[in-house]
């Protein structure tokens, strides 16, 4: 077989699927595992969102709505924004991918962070773009009430270095804020003062995939800015604070006239019929999120106590997740966890060797969590292991 293949999609690097439970399960000879490795809602989903998405099973011979009516019409009312300033996708990746198809030709530049959401380099490479990478930069971090136990990382997106990468060939801009991995954010003030420094053809992506952990007093309202001169972009999603990551249901804030550009690459029934009903319940259902947000607050505070005390050093968030320097390769860590049936997620391959990311999940989770952290640190210091 011979294939002509562009080289932007042969050198790209597939992005790194974890392993089914059951199969790690089967692999470590382990049942019974916890999965704290991927940011996911330790409650699970919406009980209100289950039970609609199984009453509208029925209709699965039904293509979905293509406009996504009610959800629009319900978000637009709740955001106070208009329903032609919403587009909607199968998870906030296809937003990313949509808003990369439209504003992207062949060595047009996209400035990104690192460490961050990987699928933002690959997608712009698979389209032929050129990502333009700036490392996070340490003491821009905005200061914030911090769990006793925890410390500020002090690392956020370098906006300085971001202006001063813009030239006549640069798109877009992706943010993700809080960031992934670090759980930081940078102020309210700092991105007025980064925006008025960018050109007006520039598109500003504010990723806010785990804005409902921000404490609301540092939060940007992405919706000011969407009538702005420079185009400002806000993505959400229901995977994490709704618990409806399986159903992959995102969103973008937008002005009308983006949004019309993405409706003209979108596929017409990107997200399907279970994921509206879903998400349209989630909205719905206060009782479940208001449960979330306060299992993830107690969760921070609780496991930032215990792990410090463990001779880690524990990281400050404004997410449902953390990062620790265990003094440790974080690989030998995980492998050490894994074999106990408690699953993180190793950083190397964002720059932190020596860092776990860890996902808060329900109180139980947590307490196993730091007995089997506590027996892998005694084994790998007893052994002499370096670190």
């Amino acid at each position: 077989m011979k294939l002509h293949v562009p080289d932007a999609i042969r050198t790209l690097i597939p992005y790194p699927p974890g392993k089914p439970l059951e199969e790690l399960e089967r692999e470590y000879g382990i049942t019974g595992s916890i999965k704290l490795a991927s940011n996911e809602n330790a409650l699970g989903p919406s009980p209100k969102a289950v039970k609609a998405v199984a009453e509208t099973l029925q209709k699965l011979h039904r293509y979905p709505d293509g406009s996504n009516y009610y959800l629009a019409t319900r978000l637009a009312e709740d955001l106070g924004i208009r329903v032609d300033e919403i587009v909607f996708g199968n998870g906030s990746n296809e937003i990313i991918e949509l808003l990369i198809a439209t504003f992207l030709e062949a060595g047009d530049e996209v400035i990104t962070s690192h460490p961050t959401f990987l699928v933002y380099q690959k997608m712009v490479q698979a389209r032929g773009g050129v990502n333009r990478i700036v490392p996070l930069t340490q003491g821009s971090a905005l200061p914030v009430t911090i769990p006793p136990g925890s410390v500020q990382l002090g690392v956020s997106h370098d906006l300085d270095a971001i202006v001063a990468l813009i030239n006549n060939r640069t798109r877009l801009i992706f943010l993700d804020n809080p960031n992934n991995p670090t759980g930081t954010v940078f102020s309210p003030t700092d991105f007025e003062s980064f925006l008025a420094r960018v050109p007006e053809d520039v598109v500003v992506v504010l990723d806010e995939a785990y804005v409902d952990f921000v404490d609301p007093a540092v939060r940007i309202d992405v919706r000011k800015y969407l009538h702005g001169s420079v185009p400002v972009v806000g993505l959400r999603t229901f995977s994490k604070a709704y618990g409806l990551a399986g159903l992959r249901v995102g969103y973008g804030l937008m002005h009308r006239e983006i949004a019309d550009l993405l409706h003209r690459v979108r596929q017409p029934f990107n997200v399907n019929l279970p994921a509206q009903v879903g998400a349209l319940a989630a909205l719905d259902d206060t009782e479940h999120y208001q449960k979330t947000m306060q299992l993830t607050r107690d969760g921070i505070t609780w496991l930032s106590r215990e792990i410090s005390q463990l001779g880690c050093t524990v990281y400050a968030t404004q997410t449902n997740f953390f990062l620790v320097d265990v003094g440790f390769e974080a690989a030998r860590v995980y492998e050490l966890l894994l074999a106990r049936g408690v699953i993180v997620r190793p950083m190397k391959a964002y720059g932190y060797p020596h860092y776990i990311r860890i996902t808060v999940g329900l109180p139980e989770e947590n307490q196993r969590l730091v007995k089997a952290l506590a027996e892998v640190l005694a084994e790998l210091r007893s052994s002499g292991e370096s670190k």
